[in-house]
């Protein structure tokens, strides 16, 4: 693929962000990604709606892949509905805003976020004292849930006319979508979407599992089940709390370079020893079990193992990876009457467009690194198809489309 200099997306970036308002309060007929059924994603011509009041929409200008994604595609996702405009972990540039919308402007840089945060003064899960525990702010969840905006409609129709359902509050698979404003995190004029786009889900999960959920402290240990994307930013954010040892566990063992560069100490193969279960072997390697432990495999198996392999007396394992639909968690009571404890976490426990945006300026300022997760690069909405097959291929991180 042709290189093109940042300095050349920026400008070719400014020239389009200058042009964005020749659109506003009109539909906008554009190139998107839907998917109409299990496993059929397919390039077609749409029509995006403007934004209603609260809402904004967005000139989406790059997109990455992200394994939830193609859970819902494939038909793992209870939620999931057909047909629809899947991704959410993309950065884009706001084309317009609906009536009553202050938080961004027309050419602002955004990274859409699936975990919105309100910022209401009467909203528990936002403000304190139980909002700072958690992110999970309630506002438009329903109807969000539903593939739906705020007052129960879609702003996506297909060539025929017919109703395209939203995904996740964000649809990035397509060259322009519409979310509501309270889901908009607006980051740094200079900030490259194509590389911030990666703190729209994934590897914000993996930091703030460790940085918020955990709390990680510096000398302690931590295990990663699955060296995704996810897992090995557990790695990266426990290397930069100061963690003494690091274990990074998967079936695949060409994984095992990146993880320890990024920080793992020990790396094990479970498949090096099928008869014994992991946990006893990550137990057997410490003298009581792991301080802090992730699960970023979306397998109750490895969950339960996950949960074993935790210290004695005061270990926390934490659920990241999401199950299919139907699954169920179990344990012996034993394990959690002898001080460990189970707990899980979305996006990171990450407030969106609150936290979101200093992570973004840390990467610029050299402070967090992300360029080594994009494996693979595509260009347009073509590219989706392509980024799917990279997903799929066992040696692909993240996969970038830029539109």
């Amino acid at each position: 693929m042709e290189e093109v200099s940042l300095v050349t997306k920026n400008a070719g970036l400014a020239r389009c962000c200058r042009a964005l308002s020749q659109f506003a309060g009109q539909p906008i007929v554009c190139k998107a990604a839907v998917a109409r059924g299990v496993n059929d994603l397919r390039i077609e011509e749409i029509t995006v709606a403007p934004p209603k009041a609260g809402e904004v929409r967005l000139k989406v200008h790059s997109n990455a892949l992200c394994h939830t994604d193609i859970y819902t595609l494939e038909g793992s996702d209870p939620e999931g509905v057909f047909p629809s405009i899947l991704g959410h972990e993309a950065g884009a540039v706001v084309e317009s805003v609906g009536e009553g919308v202050t938080c961004v402007k027309e050419g602002d840089k955004v990274i859409p976020c699936y975990t919105p945060q309100c910022g209401d003064a009467d909203c528990i899960f936002c403000f304190p004292p139980r909002g700072k525990r958690t992110n999970l702010c309630p506002k438009i969840r329903s109807t969000q849930g539903g593939g739906v905006m705020p007052d129960g409609t879609s702003r996506f129709t297909g060539a025929d006319g017919e109703e395209i359902k939203h995904f996740m509050g964000c649809s990035t698979f397509s060259e322009y979508t519409v979310v509501a404003d309270i889901s908009c995190a607006k980051v740094s004029d200079t900030a490259p979407l194509d590389t911030c786009s990666l703190l729209g889900c994934g590897v914000s999960t993996g930091l703030g599992a460790v940085w918020n959920t955990c709390d990680v402290e510096g000398g302690s240990s931590v295990a990663v089940f699955g060296l995704g994307a996810v897992g090995l930013s557990v790695i990266q954010g426990a290397q930069m709390r100061g963690a003494a040892r690091i274990f990074a566990i998967d079936t695949n063992p060409k994984k095992f370079e990146m993880a320890k560069e990024l920080g793992a100490t020990d790396c094990v193969n479970p498949n090096d020893d099928p008869d014994t279960p992991i946990q006893e072997t990550i137990v057997g390697m410490t003298d009581w079990g792991v301080d802090y432990t992730f699960d970023c495999t979306g397998h109750t198996e490895v969950m339960r193992a996950a949960l074993e392999c935790a210290h004695r007396g005061w270990g926390e394992s934490c659920v990241i990876g999401v199950a299919a639909a139907g699954q169920e968690i179990s344990t012996r009571p034993f394990q959690l009457v002898t001080g460990r404890k189970w707990t899980g976490t979305a996006f990171g426990g990450f407030k969106s467009r609150s936290e979101v945006p200093p992570l973004i300026d840390d990467y610029e300022n050299g402070d967090l690194k992300l360029d080594h997760y994009i494996t693979h690069r595509f260009e347009g909405v073509e590219g989706t198809l392509k980024a799917v097959e990279a997903l799929h291929s066992g040696d692909c991180l993240r996969a970038v489309v830029t539109y």
